[in-house]
């Protein structure tokens, strides 16, 4: 979740923008059953060992590989919709569990150092899998949201040997800023101050210890009915920890079990390995220097809903209109979408119309 203000400011031709009304690398080292919730419809669930981690990946179907990667607070889970729908119109559909997520766990060090979590990292891990999931494909079709459309558009950037297509969901492209007052971490700090969530996830162990009082099951429902525009804030409250008790409706998208399937994962591993990613954020900033200004050139679309806070975020529409993003992207396709009345968690909101533009432009690369 990053803003146009990390980018250079430019000014270019405007795409085409389209409002959308939503219809009402390594080893298997062990195969299992799948989660009772989807256990009739087969989705094969594996472990396979890659770099220093042994990662989980669920997978569906036969034909053009299509990897979906899940953003924060997720797993391979927030695909479902997508899985089933891909593997049932021709695709192997795969969904991992990333770096520290779900039932990927780490081989060497755990945890704690957020440097393990670097951009190159991420990077290095999906393509690593891409070369045992796909071995005989030389290029997939990737989907990404939230952190991993982050990834996703770097796997871009620095492999386009091994992406046909790429659908990002909900970010659009980090264009980095070579001012050094400008790294990706700092700059939300200018803009929001002390309270943004990305600001207090910096400091280790710092929202792990609140989020330790508050409960796992109450800090996902915070972050997954999230649907205010404006940007998630952490006070350094006792109000504002106490406010968490405040019931909280699901939306119709989510279920009890969806949520507690969320839950359990969650109490498993904890959240610092998914924090450790916009602990990272700085080093990121540094390592990328040799790209900046540098194209993505993979077919790509881009969808968000008109309610997510990334849209929202200063500069986001200007970039993403006004052709600051066909200029970083230049095989960006021309319409970009942005779903009328839906908010962050897009693909698992309107899975039908998400599945129905991924399919569209997907045939068109394929």
């Amino acid at each position: 979740m990053f803003s146009h203000s990390l980018f250079l400011t430019q000014t270019f031709s405007r795409p085409r923008f389209s409002l959308v009304s939503p219809r009402p690398r390594g080893t298997v080292v062990k195969t299992f059953q799948s989660r009772k919730i989807y256990s009739m419809e087969k989705i094969e669930h594996k472990q396979v060992k890659i770099n220093d981690i042994n990662m989980h990946i669920a997978e569906k179907g036969k034909g053009p590989t299509i990897l979906f990667l899940h953003g924060f607070p997720e797993l391979w889970y927030s695909w479902r919709h997508q899985i089933l729908y891909f593997a049932a119109h021709g695709y192997h559909a795969v969904a991992p569990d990333l770096r520290g997520y779900g039932s990927t766990t780490t081989v060497s060090s755990k945890g704690g150092d957020a440097s393990k979590f670097s951009i190159f990292h991420l990077v290095e891990d999906i393509v690593s899998l891409i070369d045992v999931i796909a071995p005989n494909e030389e290029k997939i079709l990737v989907v990404g949201h939230n952190w991993g459309t982050i990834i996703a558009w770097y796997l871009c950037l620095f492999r386009p040997d091994r992406v046909k297509a790429f659908v990002a969901l909900s970010v659009h492209f980090l264009h980095r800023n070579p001012d050094p007052a400008k790294k990706f971490a700092d700059v939300f700090r200018v803009m929001y101050g002390d309270d943004h969530y990305i600001w207090r996830f910096q400091e280790p162990g710092d929202i792990e210890s609140e989020f330790a009082k508050v409960g796992v099951k109450k800090v996902l429902k915070k972050f997954l009915t999230f649907r205010d525009p404006a940007s998630i804030r952490f006070p350094k409250t006792e109000k504002f920890i106490n406010s968490y008790d405040a019931p909280v409706a699901l939306p119709p998208w989510l279920s009890d079990d969806d949520l507690n399937y969320y839950v359990a994962n969650f109490q498993k591993t904890g959240f610092t390995e998914g924090i450790n990613y916009y602990r990272a954020l700085n080093l990121d900033w540094e390592l990328l220097g040799p790209w900046t200004g540098a194209q993505v050139k993979v077919p790509a679309k881009f969808m968000v809903g008109e309610l997510d806070l990334v849209y929202h975020m200063p500069g986001a529409k200007e970039y993403i209109h006004e052709g600051g993003f066909k200029k970083d992207v230049p095989l960006l396709d021309d319409e970009i979408v942005v779903m009328e009345g839906v908010a962050h968690y897009i693909n698992q909101e309107k899975p039908e119309d998400v599945n129905n533009h991924i399919h569209h432009f997907f045939q068109k690369h394929s």
